[in-house]
């Protein structure tokens, strides 16, 4: 049976000795009292209820899944799901980084994120029926209307209900232009929705007494294509002027998608029969309402990934420590044993620091973007704000399809270490490969991040936005440029970063003579760009790791992230020169190909 112990003392390491959380939130007022106690506290009791509550149910949901009675229309979930849901109400962890208005805690988002990494570690299946609560909370938050937020946001916010995102229809999933799902207006304001969804993840189930969707459709006027698209609030169950339930809603579950993984979470098929709507913003602008969700989501997903990747390392770890199989190349390392431990096998550890340093850095990268969003939205100095939302934009991709991508090659290598016995389920590892295989899919495939990355976030700009990252990568140059003990992490991220201004612009001027050359490039483009803030990242905890032993602190912990970061360096970071390369191949080879796809 797999384990799994929250990694707090990385966590601590990265958001106060990396970073200087506490610091960075003193400038902002409304987290001016937060301290290093109390984050460590909240996080202490998060890994508690993640490893105690969700933890076990992990392989019970992966078994059991969920069922549908198809005359009801209603999904029970695995057992022990709506019980530990009913814990997580009561322990006020759907409140963490709410809005006090409508009952939050108004704690920072970094704590919500290192939260949700050790639940997703825990069970993904579970965690997505509270996370995307948080995405519709997000979209009602800065869109709503003054009512919609009085209704809804507090019962989303204590957890009472929870929220999904229904967006992908059977013949259209990222090409959103081609929904066909109609509102059309009534007398009393509201709408009536009809239409069918698919993939609808949470979209039906046991655990809490409502559920709020946030639906894309079109008005019988609207624009063709993706200006035309609306976006509604179709609650479950609709909710009477007093706050009650009333009636039920037309929009039920008519099926369950039989999934590879996620077993534990109802991925729904949602048919709308004159569900009773309303407007969520301005006619014919759902689209960017809904994109405040769909951001969040992608931060979420790369979360998930990161969480599968410290869980399959922490049991591969483990694993490699006690399973004897022959004897070391250079000669028997446990001699009082018939045989060494796998963990002396060179290659056996390049796949364990694999998973550690896509893990570790991944980390670091995630708690980096929240202390960023937490700046973005409540910093006093707007160009505080104005550079931290840029920023997050051009890292949100990376975040959802770097993220993804690793944990898919974390979690195999790490399955990998058990030999048979990982392809085997009481092992436990299959199962983290399976429920991370979605995540490179959902919420924009990870060639649509790429798209996104390159042909928006970088081009759209003229690299405005990468070059404000290439500062902070700049800084740490000149910080430690002539420090010998920081070459080996400083030198090969300044060297790429004087490369990417000239990779971008090559790719820059090919795509604007065919744009088709920027669909050949992005996703190889965007893997360089992750290894460079990977390697930004890796090379800030070196920096603080080698400090510490130098002033003498003898804690393993630092000896360990010196050796992490030198085999990320050493073994990971130079895919980057062979990416380039395919990137510069062009386009001609994948589209001058008839003859090869006929």
């Amino acid at each position: 049976m797999p384990v799994y112990n929250p990694p707090l003392r990385d966590m601590q390491f990265v958001i106060h000795e990396v970073f200087n959380a506490v610091d960075e939130l003193k400038a902002i007022p409304k987290h001016a009292e937060v301290d290093a106690d109390t984050i460590n506290a909240v996080l202490e009791e998060g890994g508690k209820f993640a490893a105690e509550v969700t933890f076990p149910l992990n392989r019970i949901g992966d078994e059991q899944g969920c069922k549908l009675d198809k005359e009801t229309h209603e999904v029970k979930t695995p057992d022990g799901f709506k019980e530990a849901y009913a814990r997580y109400v009561e322990g006020g962890w759907p409140a963490l980084s709410c809005d006090p208005e409508y009952g939050g805690q108004g704690l920072p988002f970094v704590l919500n994120q290192c939260f949700y990494e050790m639940l997703n570690s825990a069970n993904q299946a579970w965690t997505m029926y509270p996370g995307l609560s948080h995405g519709a909370y997000e979209a009602l938050h800065a869109h709503g209307t003054e009512e919609q937020k009085k209704t809804f946001l507090p019962k989303l916010v204590s957890g009472e209900w929870t929220g999904t995102m229904c967006l992908t229809e059977p013949h259209c999933g990222t090409d959103l232009g081609l929904l066909r799902t109609k509102a059309e207006p009534q007398a009393d304001g509201t709408y009536k929705l009809t239409g069918n969804k698919i993939f609808i993840s949470a979209g039906e189930h046991d655990m809490a007494e409502n559920i709020i969707h946030l639906v894309l459709a079109r008005l019988p006027d609207a624009p063709q294509g993706s200006k035309g698209i609306s976006l509604f609030l179709v609650p479950k169950y609709n909710v009477n002027k007093d706050g009650t339930l009333g009636s039920r809603n037309g929009i039920y579950c008519g099926g369950l998608e039989h999934k590879m993984g996620i077993h534990g979470n109802a991925t729904a098929q949602l048919v709308l029969d004159g569900a009773v709507g309303t407007l969520v913003g301005e006619p014919n602008k759902g689209l960017p309402a809904m994109f405040v969700m769909m951001n969040a989501a992608r931060l979420g997903v790369g979360n998930q990934s990161l969480g599968l990747t410290e869980v399959a390392y922490q049991n591969a770890l483990a694993y490699a420590k006690e399973r004897l199989q022959m004897r070391s190349l250079s000669g028997p390392k446990a001699k009082d044993k018939p045989a060494d431990p796998i963990i002396v096998h060179p290659d056996v550890r390049k796949m364990l620091l694999t998973a550690k340093a896509y893990a570790e850095g991944g980390r670091a990268l995630a708690i980096f973007c929240t202390l960023l969003l937490d700046k973005e939205l409540h910093h006093p100095d707007a160009k505080v704000r104005k550079d931290s939302e840029e920023i997050v934009a051009l890292l949100t991709p990376i975040v959802k399809a770097f993220l993804t991508d690793n944990g898919h090659i974390a979690t195999n290598a790490c399955m990998q270490v058990f030999g048979g016995h990982g392809y085997i389920a009481e092992w436990g590892m299959e199962q983290f490969v399976r429920d991370n295989r979605i995540n490179m899919i959902y919420e924009g495939t990870n060639t649509v991040q790429s798209l996104d990355l390159l042909g928006r976030k970088v081009l759209g700009n003229q690299g405005a936005t990468l070059k404000k990252f290439g500062k902070l990568v700049a800084q740490l140059v000149e910080e430690e440029g002539v420090n010998e003990k920081m070459a080996e992490f400083i030198n090969p991220i300044a060297y790429l970063g004087d490369q990417m201004t000239k990779f971008t612009t090559e790719l820059g001027f090919k795509g604007f003579q065919n744009p088709d050359e920027v669909g050949a490039a992005a996703v190889d483009y965007l893997r360089v760009l992750g290894h460079l803030v990977f390697g930004y990242m890796w090379a800030r905890m070196a920096q603080v790791a080698i400090r510490q032993i130098e002033a003498g602190n003898t804690d393993p912990f630092y000896q360990a992230k010196l050796q992490t970061a030198r085999f990320y360096f050493a073994r990971l970071f130079p895919e980057t020169a062979s990416l380039m390369r395919t990137a510069r191949a062009g386009v001609s080879n994948l589209l001058d190909t008839d003859a090869a796809l006929a």
